[in-house]
């Protein structure tokens, strides 16, 4: 969780805080788990995914990000540079590396830089309706190619 938590907001400090908020929505949430749904593990990764990308769209770090100097920001940025690269995501990358180039990246603009689905379209002026083909295609085909690892 704390791979995924810090892929998306990249930030060593704004994980930790993160991950201490994601823990107590899985204690206080426990009871809606469901196994039939899927897995615990799935389950317990989509609500830090989902509370990581809440955080960055709130007002409090937007704020905090026109605040921040820029030295700061840019070693930060630097630092966390080498902390990403060496993860390995549970060997994730390794399967999203098989997918094709234009798949890979909406499934990294969705799930890991928390883009939605209008605001990918914008930012690669493709109609809308055409983001959500390709992301289905996307994921029915990572679907198809993680089944080997369950």
């Amino acid at each position: 969780m704390y791979g995924v938590i810090l892929r998306i907001v990249q930030s060593k400090e704004y994980t930790e805080e993160i991950i201490q908020d994601v823990f107590v929505k899985i204690w206080n949430s426990i009871h809606q788990y469901d196994v039939s749904k899927g897995r615990f593990y799935t389950w317990m990764i989509n609500i830090a995914r989902n509370t990581a990308i809440d955080y960055l769209k709130s007002k409090g770090f937007q704020n905090e990000l026109k605040n921040q100097s820029l030295p700061d920001f840019v070693y930060n940025t630097t630092e966390l540079s080498t902390v990403n690269d060496s993860s390995d995501y549970i060997g994730f990358n390794n399967v999203l590396e098989s997918l094709e180039v234009d798949k890979q990246e909406l499934i990294n603009m969705a799930y890991y830089q928390g883009y939605t689905q209008h605001e990918i379209s914008e930012k690669l002026k493709i109609p809308l309706g055409t983001v959500k083909t390709k992301m289905r295609n996307a994921l029915m085909k990572l679907k198809d190619l993680l089944k080997d690892y369950q």
